[in-house]
């Protein structure tokens, strides 16, 4: 039987570069992928891009009304995986959706993405929280902080600044700095005497 995978980690702790490389290994062997992604990740159109270089046009973009599971069942049915980028941005049927796939289709499916939002919260992102509950393996993808410890927030900092309150989705408008960072707790809350 085919597995739903849920693989989450900070902020550039590599989840894009491990998704293109398994979509690599999959077609290196001949087997076709459908590479997704939220249509709310507007930086690079419709194609991922990591921080160090590869890139990959997806299949196709989502957004909130998406129904995933129609998409896979009309126009991806000879895939051998479905490998999803941006998963925190699923929606609940969304991720429910995915389980579906598996079930279904015995297509495994592969979602990356963050675990908390910039404010610390489990359930930040509806997405992420539904895969945290129903995917058949969960695994931690780490990442080092500045300090050189293990990072596990996301954190928001606008003109150099942490910020700890705003929108979900916050993209670069020209005007003001908007940086993400991988911080450990204790540089988290260094920075957050500094407010």
């Amino acid at each position: 039987m085919a597995k739903l995978y849920f693989r989450y980690g900070a902020m550039g702790c590599g989840k894009t570069m491990q998704l293109l490389q398994v979509a690599f290994n999959y077609e290196e062997r001949g087997h076709k992928v459908c590479v997704i992604k939220p249509d709310t990740d507007t930086k690079n159109g419709t194609k991922i891009l990591t921080r160090i270089g590869p890139e990959r046009e997806t299949d196709f973009c989502f957004n909130k009304r998406t129904n995933i599971y129609n998409k896979i069942k009309k126009d991806y049915r000879d895939v051998h995986c479905v490998l999803v980028d941006e998963a925190q941005f699923l929606t609940k049927t969304q991720a429910e959706q995915l389980m579906l796939i598996t079930i279904d289709f015995d297509i495994p499916v592969m979602a990356y993405g963050l675990r908390l939002n910039f404010r610390r919260e489990d359930g930040g992102f509806e997405g992420a929280t539904r895969l945290l509950q129903i995917a058949h393996d969960i695994e931690e993808i780490k990442t080092i902080c500045e300090c050189g410890h293990k990072a596990t927030l996301n954190c928001r900092f606008l003109n150099d600044k942490l910020v700890t309150d705003g929108p979900d989705i916050l993209i670069d408008d020209g005007k003001s700095k908007i940086e993400y960072r991988a911080l450990c707790p204790a540089c988290y809350e260094r920075y957050l005497k500094c407010i």
